[in-house]
């Protein structure tokens, strides 16, 4: 096959190459076609190219004429001097094409000036240059027969091969004449011939024990070739004795684990054939149980012995079948039972049947937990057992049916001490040694809803500033369960209290869930210091445990109030002044600013300072009391209407503020205050009315001034007499508060907001108002206080 593929290959190549060329050089060539012997010698002459191609030997020398395509060429030669193709080299035909038929190779020659390219295909033809070969020629054929062989058995032969084709292949056999065999031959689809031998009448041993024949292979060339190969046939004798066993039944004891090689019997047989066929050999047929693959036995000797494992818990008893065979091929059998002996080789065995996991705490004493089955596969005290549970664990084994233990309960359980058990059971057998093995439960204790919730302490507190966002979260109550899942999960819940009359859950929410307390509302410190309320926890066992705890909400001020000043009162229609007379001393009490302010602590913590004054060098106020004073002596110098302005500041942070204005008339009759105080502005529909009026107004007024005059004097006498006594007392200066002014928290004071106060003056009699208090209002000063003079 390679050298035809080559062949092809190298065709299909030349046929492409001449196909370009001729399209290239448009050029027009010829072919021829020469049939040659293989073998023939170097230098043999294939044919005239120039005859045949119609050349002369001039335009063969002119044109160059050479081989140019071709695997083949090396094969021929091209003689331009005489124009003929000669043999450059040995032709095979079985090396160049093998089996393809016909056999040929082809290659192209080209002139040039002007150019030519012809083609010449050589056909190679096939002699007799092969004979007949059987592969192992130098090996006879050889066979044994029993001389009780039947007649028509049949024995194939080799075959030969011939290299050569057609009429020069292998033709045919021949069998040296004899009076037993024949030959037939058969055909194979692909055309070759195979044969066989067929013993056509019966052998006899004692009339010709051997047969030496020859296989004759012929082909069918001129001169005839063959091959030859002997065939030695021995006929054997008869075996008509067969091997007999000196026991029927042989018996052996095993211990089971015996080591493999160790051997346990020899059993014996005879045969009463003489030479070849009293030769024995022994073998153990196939048994139940797959006994072969536990024993094996010497073929020569008969000794049996252990090639596996021996298991008495698997087979207790073995038989195993001997076969004693002669070389005739007959055979005789005996049967060899082995007892097996036990050894404590196997440890028990736990099965759990049945196992409650979790059990409910509440479990009484005495309750199954599990049920086992425990085996051992050995026998008598190899496969006792007793089982034992590994530590101190409250449980102990009570044995039901055969092979069966109960594992029970001892004492109550408890989950929130322990809530699970790992339970390491063995069970140990009584052998010697004594072998055992475990198994481990896992006991899941299931919980009873035994425990209500428990807060970490008895009551909470909890800190908000005022003026909160609502939603605000407060505080986050919490509380433990040590029961376990359902029974464990805690919801808490707000008892429905009152709260300065509202209920509870108007100011705070509580998150079921979470415990986290949340503000409804802003608070505001100065109405409601505190919130107490009560949280319950509740378990969601069934039915349900539950606890409370107080908690108390602490509302913390935050200093939102400026401070207000209750006296002196500011008014928008009329001027208030404080009088001060000329002959007042240094340190003399001109009036006292009292101011409050409703936060509480330091945001309450008030100080006064003057902050703009007519003449600073006069008056002073005191930080803490907010007492005016004056510092120096009063001249006549000094102007009668004075203006102060006083800020109060509170201690919060930021510090709030608020700012009062004192006027000051510094005279020692009213008509020279009046004189100060009278370059008011009057409304435009009096003046233009004043003549009118005038003698009205002096009436009223002489009636004003003797009513004033009264009161001033009666009032300076009192303040006078008050502020000696304040001033030469050696108790500490106590603040005024007014009478319901009241400290909520017993420490700093506040003021209601339900205090209005409105007083209007004017120097003119006919603007002047008093509005006095409300219904639901009160004056927050007495009228028995001293008075500052109205104007």
């Amino acid at each position: 096959m390679p050298l035809r593929w080559r062949w092809y290959c190298g065709l299909r190549r030349q046929i492409g190459l001449l196909m370009l060329l001729l399209h290239v050089f448009n050029m027009v060539g010829g072919q021829i076609r020469y049939s040659i012997p293989e073998e023939m010698k170097k230098g043999s002459v294939i044919g005239n190219v120039a005859q045949d191609l119609g050349l002369d030997l001039k335009r063969l020398r002119s044109g160059r004429a050479r081989i140019v395509t071709g695997e083949n060429v090396h094969y021929t030669e091209l003689k331009t001097d005489k124009g003929i193709l000669v043999v450059n080299e040995r032709i095979d035909r079985e090396q160049l094409c093998g089996d393809v038929t016909p056999c040929s190779f082809s290659f192209e020659v080209i002139l040039e000036n002007p150019i030519e390219l012809h083609r010449i295909t050589v056909e190679v033809l096939d002699i007799n240059d092969h004979a007949p070969v059987f592969l192992n020629k130098d090996k006879a054929i050889s066979f044994e027969m029993s001389e009780s062989a039947a007649v028509g058995v049949r024995f194939p032969l080799q075959s030969a091969e011939d290299l050569d084709v057609g009429q020069n292949a292998l033709q045919d056999y021949i069998l040296s004449p004899n009076d037993n065999f024949i030959l037939k031959q058969h055909a194979n689809p692909d055309g070759s011939k195979y044969v066989e031998m067929v013993l056509q009448k019966p052998l006899d041993r004692e009339g010709r024990p051997h047969f030496s024949l020859k296989l004759i292979a012929v082909d069918g060339g001129t001169p005839q070739r063959s091959g030859t190969v002997n065939i030695d046939v021995t006929v054997l004798d008869v075996n008509d004795n067969e091997p007999v066993f000196n026991q029927s039944v042989y018996k052996a004891s095993v211990v089971e684990n015996t080591v493999t090689g160790t051997s346990i019997i020899t059993v014996n047989a005879t045969d009463a054939d003489s030479g070849p066929n009293r030769l024995i050999t022994y073998s153990l047929s196939k048994m139940k149980g797959g006994t072969v693959d536990i024993f094996s036995i010497d073929q020569n000797t008969g000794t049996i012995y252990v090639s596996g494992q021996i298991d008495y818990e698997k087979d207790r008893k073995y038989e195993v079948r001997v076969e004693a065979k002669d070389q005739g091929g007959l055979t005789g059998t005996s049967k060899v039972i082995f007892e097996v002996i036990d050894v404590n080789d196997n440890a028990p065995v736990i099965n759990v049947m049945s196992f409650s996991s979790p059990i409910s705490e509440d479990s009484p004493p005495g309750t199954t937990i599990a049920v086992l089955n425990v085996k051992d596969a050995d026998s008598e005290r190899n496969g006792e057992i007793k089982c034992s549970i590994e530590g101190k664990l409250p449980f102990r084994f009570e044995s039901s049916l055969t092979n069966y233990y109960n594992l029970i309960s001892d004492q109550h359980f408890d989950r929130e001490s322990v809530s699970e058990y790992n339970i390491t059971i063995t069970a140990t057998d009584f052998g010697s040694p004594p072998l055992s093995s475990s198994t481990k439960l896992h006991l899941k204790i299931s919980d009873v809803n035994d425990n209500p919730p428990l807060f970490d302490e008895n009551s909470f507190s909890a800190y908000v500033a005022e003026n909160n966002s609502p939603g605000f979260s407060i505080f986050a109550v919490s509380a433990r369960d040590s029961d376990w899942n359902q029974n464990a999960r805690i919801s808490y819940l707000l008892e429905d209290t009152q709260v300065s009359g509202s209920s509870v859950s108007t100011y705070v929410s509580l998150n079921s869930e979470s415990g986290v307390l949340s503000a409804v509302r802003s608070f505001d410190y100065e109405q409601i210091k505190q919130l107490q309320l009560v949280v319950k926890a509740q378990d969601g066992g069934s039915p349900p445990l539950t606890s409370n705890v107080t908690v108390t909400i602490l509302i913390q001020d935050q200093n939102d109030n400026p401070p207000q000043v209750l006296y002196p009162v500011q008014t928008g229609g009329s001027v208030v002044a404080e009088m001060v007379p000329r002959s007042a001393d240094v340190g003399y009490l001109v009036t006292k600013v009292v101011a409050v302010d409703v936060d509480s602590g330091q945001n309450a913590w008030l100080s006064y300072k003057l902050q703009k004054a007519t003449d600073r060098a006069l008056f002073e106020v005191g930080s803490q009391n907010g007492e005016i004073r004056t510092i120096r002596q009063v001249s006549d110098k000094d102007a009668v209407k004075q203006r102060l302005s006083v800020i109060v500041e509170d201690n919060g942070q930021p510090s709030r503020s608020a700012t009062v204005i004192v006027n000051v008339a510094v005279a020692d009759s009213f008509p020279e205050v009046l004189s100060e105080f009278s370059d008011f502005p009057h409304d435009k529909e009096y003046n233009d009315n004043l003549t009118f009026y005038l003698v009205l107004a002096l009436a009223v007024v002489s009636f004003l001034f003797i009513t004033c005059l009264v009161v001033i004097i009666s009032v300076k006498i009192y303040r006078w007499r008050q502020s000696r006594i304040l001033y030469h007392s050696n108790l500490p200066v106590i603040p005024y508060y007014p009478p319901r002014y009241s400290d909520t928290l017993g420490t700093t004071g506040t003021l209601q907001h339900v205090y209005n106060y409105e007083v209007c003056r004017t120097t003119d009699s006919r603007k002047s108002d008093c509005n006095f208090g409300r219904a639901g209002s009160q004056n927050p000063f007495p009228t028995t206080n001293r008075h500052p003079l109205l104007i």
